[in-house]
């Protein structure tokens, strides 16, 4: 890459769709009617969307602030002289589409059509950048100080996140007055494309592939010992979290490499952006200095004897073209980190050719290198169980067909065959004595509910461990793809995703319920990827009656995350227990979602218990 934002380098306007709308309506112009001699301030107005959008202006001066040349080229202008509106900012981006031809204290007079850019498009729901569109550019004078950068820290930001979005905008927050002293958001808004500045800020999101990382300015806001800000609530959410990327292009000036709780030490400095990869974001002229503060790779304790280790991890969509570091990685993870657990259930399992879209659906070659792997670094021969699904019906990567996967090391604990499992037929519960038993083992759980159309099944398993049964149902439930994001105009978001994995948690517990009317003490896990929060509707409906509980919640509150979402350490893999299992310890083993290195982007979880 030779730049360090964004992923999509197409940028549109798309002021005529959104007007169409009734999504970006502006006011009139407080402004002389033919657009001259309008300031920065009064093209941002006092909400969201610009007062002037659709309009074209002329001479809007101001003095560049930030110049960038990749990406979504532009640059920004201040009005070095504000007014006295706290709600209004000062600052305004010029999209220029070529590379620009200014400097960084140039003194500018642009004409140009005030527009309203959703990044992402209108369907994401994502807020809008206000900036300039098809400038013509005079260079006033050049060598001019930048105006002074607002400096964002703990006690600027608000507590409260967003004002509730108004009922009769559908939701939207849009075409409300910005509470800047009362709402993060609405301080954040308000100064959109202007100088800003944070001191010395704590990473709580590592540097990614894009180069990027996230800081928080508020360092007791929702910490946990490691140094990440924990998600713990819809409305609780962390206000103190900034994305920070760097002007620089990276050809020049590599990004530095940080992980969670790292330091970015000194100033940085530069215009606030608004993207679709994560929203408000110190676009850096000046960027700190990372200082690390040594993050270690947590390993777990190792099961005794009479005790059965259950772990499940998603290897991010693992295929033998992948290279063999990859591997070698993953299986030292399971062997050291884990403690080579009694069970291992593994998501994102591709078939033996990965994403190549040529109809194979066996992933014996995947699960063959990688038990090698395991071996080849001191842990045992895992045998494994799973289902092949049919060709490109459980989502993911076109032709990659990831599946869930059961290893097991049978010196420790025998797995029960059943014949008679394929990508369509169901598992059902049976038994006798008080005893219960799958009909199908390996099977899938209900494939044909339409809870599961285009997305993972259920894979279930009986094993047996010092004469004890065991039913583990490995899962990988739908995506959040789909979802608005918490900076969304619409306040709350919208997540439609939840609807579906509603259903499928649904239908798994409903599962659970047929086991434990057979055997009341049987002993259940259900692990695995849920793509869901623990407090979410979907782990609710996972526990409804008492079926299920989720291990998670035995952990301290700082300590229930498995992935890091822009600066947010959340839960989205879990093993839930039956009412059987009654102590257990768990452990959230983080040794992935807080580094820059990761061998995948979730952390494994394990749970030990004494059947």
């Amino acid at each position: 890459m030779s730049s360090s934002i964004p992923r999509s380098a197409a940028v549109a306007a798309v002021v005529s769709a959104a007007l169409a709308a009734g999504l970006l309506a502006g006011s009139a112009s407080a402004s002389a009617e033919d657009g001259a001699g309008v300031r920065i301030h009064d093209i941002q107005g006092t909400t969201r969307v610009s007062p002037l959008v659709g309009q074209q202006v002329t001479g809007v001066t101001g003095i560049v602030t930030g110049v960038r040349t990749y990406g979504s080229r532009g640059f920004w202008i201040q009005d070095p002289t504000p007014d006295a509106n706290p709600a209004t900012s000062e600052g305004l981006f010029v999209f220029t589409s070529s590379v620009p031809t200014v400097a960084v204290g140039d003194a500018v007079s642009v004409n140009g059509t005030v527009t309203e850019y959703v990044p992402g498009g209108l369907a994401s729901g994502n807020q809008s950048l206000t900036q300039l569109s098809k400038p013509v550019v005079t260079v006033l004078s050049q060598g001019n100080p930048v105006p002074a950068p607002v400096t964002i820290s703990s006690w600027s930001v608000p507590g409260a996140y967003a004002p509730a979005g108004d009922p009769a905008a559908g939701g939207s927050i849009n075409g409300l007055t910005l509470k800047p002293r009362t709402y993060a958001l609405d301080y954040y808004e308000s100064l959109e494309g202007t100088n800003v500045r944070i001191g010395s800020s704590r990473v709580v999101g590592a540097t990614d592939p894009y180069s990027e990382l996230w800081v928080t300015v508020k360092p007791w806001e929702n910490a946990n010992r490691r140094g990440g800000t924990v998600y713990g609530s819809y409305e609780d959410q962390n206000t103190g979290r900034l994305q920070v990327q760097s002007l620089v292009p990276i050809a020049q000036q590599p990004f530095p490499k940080a992980n969670v709780g790292d330091v970015l030490a000194g100033a940085t400095e530069g215009p606030l952006d608004f993207n679709q990869y994560g929203g408000y974001t110190l676009t850096a002229r000046t960027l700190g200095t990372v200082v690390d503060r040594g993050l270690e790779r947590e390993t777990t304790d190792k099961q005794h004897k009479n005790e059965l280790a259950v772990a499940t991890y998603n290897v991010e969509n693992l295929d033998p073209s992948d290279p063999q570091e990859k591997f070698d990685a993953l299986a030292k993870a399971v062997v050291e980190n884990l403690a080579s657990p009694d069970i291992v259930a593994l998501e994102e399992i591709q078939d033996d050719n990965g994403a190549k879209n040529d109809g194979t659906v066996s992933a014996a070659q995947t699960v063959k290198k990688f038990t090698d792997a395991i071996v080849a670094a001191g842990g045992p021969a895992y045998d494994w169980r799973s289902v092949d699904p049919e060709n490109n019906e459980d989502g993911g990567e076109p032709g990659g067909n990831i599946r869930q996967v059961f290893l097991f090391n049978p010196a420790r604990v025998s797995f029960t065959d059943r014949p008679g499992g394929d990508a369509t037929t169901a598992t059902g519960v049976t038994g006798r004595k008080g005893h219960a038993a799958l009909t199908v083992s390996p099977g899938r759980i209900d494939p044909s509910n339409a809870a599961w159309a285009d997305s993972r099944k259920p894979l279930a398993g009986e094993f047996v461990f010092r004469g004890r049964t065991v039913f583990v149902i490995a899962n990988h439930f739908g995506s959040k793809g789909g979802d608005e994001s918490i900076v969304s105009h619409h306040q709350p978001p919208n997540r439609s995703s939840e609807a579906k994995r509603l259903l499928q948690a649904q239908a798994v517990n409903g599962f659970v319920k047929q086991l434990l009317a057979v055997e009341k003490q049987a002993d259940v896990l259900v692990v695995g990827d849920i793509n869901d929060f623990e407090f979410s509707g979907t782990t609710k409906a996972l526990t409804d009656g008492g079926a299920l509980y989720p291990a998670v919640k035995s952990l301290p509150r700082g300590e229930r995350y498995s992935y890091v979402y822009q600066g947010n350490s959340q839960v989205l893999d879990q093993i839930l227990t039956s009412p059987g299992i009654h102590h257990f310890e768990y452990d959230s083993v983080h040794i992935n979602a807080e580094f820059a290195d990761q061998d995948s982007d979730h952390d494994p979880q394990v749970l030990r218990f004494r059947p």
